[in-house]
């Protein structure tokens, strides 16, 4: 079953973000870009590389009005000592969501019973609280946070230009494609 136009059940989670705790709900995501990032686990091997990526991106996602919450089940306890404790994962400004019941693991279908953790799955959230665009992937192989910049940028460029659609690789300032039937077999 696909999730393209799902749209997130009403949560609420904890969260920790710039050595605070707060809560993070529906409401919260709304009116905005949003990526949903999940991940297996606090304190294992891959996840870091990609939550230092995220980091080093996430001026990028705020320039272009999109928020990343990073998801794992563990608590926001666990994500401030993760934070506490390992240089990588200090660098993140991001809300790190707790989703210790599986509440948004399970709505968003990347929740893997069986180990009792998300699959490394990332979800464009567009502001009406629909997924635009997703990737569930092998928890040993880690993502590309510029490749992800670019399906929000790609997402937010036909959302507002219904119109166009953008070809591989595009990048904003590039030239897209009005659809049309003098194209088909053209391209």
């Amino acid at each position: 079953m696909t999730m393209l136009q799902h749209e997130l059940t009403d949560f609420t989670v904890n969260a920790f973000q710039n050595d605070d705790f707060h809560e993070v709900s529906k409401k919260d995501v709304l009116g905005h870009w949003s990526v949903f990032f999940f991940y297996p686990a606090d304190f294992t091997f891959v996840c870091p590389t990609e939550l230092e990526d995220l980091a080093d991106k996430y001026e990028d996602f705020k320039k272009i009005g999109c928020e990343i919450y990073s998801v794992s089940h563990d608590t926001h306890f666990v994500h401030k000592a993760w934070h506490d404790a390992n240089e990588k994962i200090a660098k993140i400004q991001y809300p790190m969501l707790a989703d210790p019941t599986a509440l948004l693991a399970r709505d968003l279908d990347t929740y893997n019973e069986e180990l009792g953790q998300a699959e490394r799955g990332d979800f464009i959230i567009n502001p009406e609280g629909k997924v635009v665009a997703y990737e569930v992937i092998s928890s040993n192989v880690g993502r590309n946070a510029e490749e992800l910049l670019r399906r929000v940028q790609a997402s937010q460029f036909v959302y507002e230009h219904g119109d166009q659609v953008c070809p591989a690789k595009w990048t904003p300032g590039e030239d897209t494609i009005a659809p049309s039937l003098d194209l088909v077999g053209e391209l």
